[in-house]
């Protein structure tokens, strides 16, 4: 039977930008993960991007923990807090195939990068067997290494690209380096899985999509991110998704005012018709997807 505690990065863990060397053995990560893969919630989830969730819905893994630590995230409850069940690398490999049971149009691995070691080897166990996509959720604060290593196995990536400026990225994630380890990564995905191809169904099969989350204040961020989208990708392998739906929950910090409102209307439009006049091809959200409605029940069900 396949044993965490023998997973070699597992004794120094180098998965993330963060590089903390933490031996996930004995302790935890900055990620705030051990050994044992953690999850919240596994289910078919249907709002997503259209081609991702195009029939039955994504089949959705949470994963418990995350390396940025982001002030704003709205799930909160696992990132930081680090609610979730832990889960053998065979009982993970299970979850994947009852959720292709259920009729997931893909399986969607959402912050997963703390975790990829035991998800390639889950991944081994079925992925003959699974016959649907595999679509890797990221924050985007990746290193080309971690990525090599899911050649192979990821089908789509779907990594985010939160921020150009280093300031901002600091005060918001303390990753000053975060766009530089971003954008790296962003086109070692590019490059693994080349261009866009679609089912009969319009279900993505290979390829990659940027999601961006306008922030409030920061459209001129926004903006640079779509800049170099333009002028280091192709419409050929990459669509974007413009998200309107960041919502200022009561843990933001009180230092930090300018995240405690909505993106305006103004803000928003500016950065989509932005992208618009580059060429962009992609997606965009209605402001109305800006509430907490939208946040998962994060129950432990499917686990």
């Amino acid at each position: 039977m396949m044993n965490n505690y023998d997973i070699p990065e597992m004794k120094c863990c180098t998965l993330c930008p963060r590089k903390c060397m933490a031996d996930r053995t004995v302790s935890h990560g900055v990620c705030g993960a051990g050994v044992l893969t953690a999850a919240a919630k596994a289910s078919l989830h249907k709002w997503e991007e259209p081609c991702i969730s195009y029939k039955n819905g994504a089949g959705t893994v949470f994963f418990s923990g995350c390396s940025l630590h982001c002030r704003f995230c709205q799930n909160n409850s696992i990132s930081n807090e680090l609610y979730g069940k832990e889960l053998t690398i065979p009982q993970l490999a299970d979850v994947f195939l009852s959720l292709r049971d259920k009729g997931a149009d893909n399986i969607e691995l959402v912050t997963p990068t703390h975790f990829v070691p035991q998800i390639v080897r889950a991944l081994d166990m079925v992925k003959d067997r699974l016959g649907i996509p595999v679509v890797y959720n990221t924050g985007g604060y990746e290193l080309k290494s971690t990525i090599d290593m899911l050649n192979g196995y990821i089908d789509v990536y779907m990594p985010d690209i939160k921020y150009f400026s280093s300031e901002i990225s600091a005060r918001y994630s303390s990753a000053p380096d975060y766009f530089e380890c971003a954008s790296e990564a962003v086109k070692a995905m590019i490059k693994q899985v080349g261009r866009l191809s679609y089912n009969s169904e319009g279900g993505l099969m290979r390829g990659t999509i940027i999601r961006h989350l306008v922030l409030p204040s920061h459209r001129h961020d926004s903006i640079s991110i779509m800049d170099w989208i333009a002028a280091n990708t192709s419409p050929d392998n990459v669509l974007v998704s413009i998200m309107n739906q960041y919502t200022p929950f009561s843990f933001v910090p009180d230092d930090m005012p300018e995240l405690k409102r909505r993106v305006t209307k103004m803000e928003y439009r500016t950065v989509a018709e932005h992208a618009a006049a580059l060429g962009i091809n992609g997606f965009t959200q209605q402001s109305s997807s800006a509430k907490a409605d939208y946040v998962p029940d994060f129950d432990l069900s499917g686990l």
